[in-house]
């Protein structure tokens, strides 16, 4: 019997089954896909603190990037392509600027670093960017990883590191019920049989509200569709860092779901660029919408005219876990215990698993957390309910 049943191969639960086998838990992952099938797979890799507001979250993005850096220091890049290239946020008009660099002033009293960059130093950094900018913030500590190497390689290693059978690895098997020992969950049912267990973690990304409501606990965690275009591989390095436009910072803090697309650019290390990104709330249709991947072209080539004539050869939607505050659901379940709940991070799972998993693992193994997990907590739904 395990000591912990993580649910969800993506990059919460990998880092979860990490944390948790590196803290001595014997431990077991299932998924009813493969590893990184969900939303991680349909992800940029982002593993950013610009776009964080002061507060729980930044703290968890600034301990989840010290953890990314330690990963990938273990072996290279990690094996999953981890670059620290930096962020560059860039401003259209001053009131723009004026406003990003309060936001980043803001964020350094936490230890975010920052740097203003004036409109004409921005071809320092970026020289191919669109002329007319009225400035920008580089962010030295934005970096990026390939998503789905980041998860395989997280139970890859805590597998071949953490001893022999401490982590294990279970895919095409589907969770239908917790299993329950009075109000205590002590495992779960699958359609290959139960799987008793110390704790379960529920790590399901937008299906997590599913897996809460087996243990009759309400989470909101609603599907927010997002399209990714991707160009042919371009030999020369176009575009040094992640850039992208203020109102991408707005869009990721909105409640609407409506339709809403700011540009997004990005390089990888096999030559793509990365075009995003939208945002709207259409449940899991995944239906290719035209029209904004038209949007997302439109808005690339306007902050790199370069651009212009580059093919893009493919495009993909994901489904982020949006919660209605904007936080990540991290902690025991007050109604269920046994049961842990690390979901709910919206776009920034994928920079937030390490974090996520190290402290999630430090409550299973009974040790206080290194950050205050109350902002967090399962329970503040219905506690606002009342």
């Amino acid at each position: 019997m395990p000591d912990v049943v993580v649910i969800g191969a993506g990059a919460v639960g990998a880092a979860c089954a990490y944390y948790a086998a590196r803290a001595g838990l014997d431990t077991l992952v299932v998924d009813r896909g493969s590893v990184a099938a969900g939303t991680t797979g349909a992800g940029e890799g982002n593993v950013l603190v610009s776009d964080k507001a002061p507060g729980p979250e930044l703290a968890l993005a600034l301990l989840s990037r010290d953890l990314w850096l330690g990963l990938a220091a273990e072996g290279g890049d990690g094996g999953f392509e981890y670059e620290p290239k930096g962020g560059l946020v860039v401003a259209r008009t001053s009131r723009e600027l004026t406003a990003l660099t309060a936001l980043a002033t803001a964020q350094a009293g936490q230890g975010a670093e920052h740097v203003v960059v004036p409109p004409d130093a921005l071809g320092d950094h970026e020289p191919h960017l669109a002329d007319g900018m009225a400035g920008g913030v580089l962010y030295p500590q934005d970096a990026q990883v390939q998503p789905a190497l980041a998860a395989a390689g997280l139970i890859r290693r805590g597998a071949e590191r953490f001893g022999g059978g401490t982590l294990m690895l279970r895919t095409g098997v589907t969770v239908t019920g917790l299993l329950r020992a009075g109000s205590r969950v002590t495992g779960v049912a699958t359609d290959h049989g139960d799987i008793l267990a110390g704790a379960v973690v529920n790590a399901a990304g937008t299906w997590s509200g599913e897996i809460a409501a087996m243990a009759g606990t309400g989470l909101p965690i609603l599907p927010r569709r997002g399209f990714v275009l991707v160009t042919e591989p371009i030999p020369e390095p176009l575009i040094r860092h992640k850039v992208y436009t203020a109102a991408y910072v707005t869009d990721v803090a909105s409640d609407s779901e409506n339709l809403e697309t700011s540009a997004v650019v990005e390089a990888t290390p096999s030559g793509p660029v990365l075009v995003g990104a939208s945002r709207e709330r259409v449940g899991f249709d995944r239906t290719t919408s035209i029209p904004v991947l038209e949007r997302l072209a439109r808005q690339a080539v306007e902050l790199f005219p370069v651009l212009a004539g580059r093919r893009a050869i493919r495009a993909y939607c994901g489904f982020r876990p949006y919660s209605p505050d904007h936080l990540p659901v991290i902690g025991e379940d007050p109604a269920a215990s046994g049961l842990h709940h690390a979901c709910g991070h919206e776009g920034a799972g994928i920079g937030l698993a390490p974090a996520t998993g190290h402290l999630l693992a430090q409550t299973l193994a009974g040790v206080t957390p290194d950050l205050d997990l109350s902002p967090f907590r399962p329970g503040r739904f219905e506690e606002a309910r009342r």
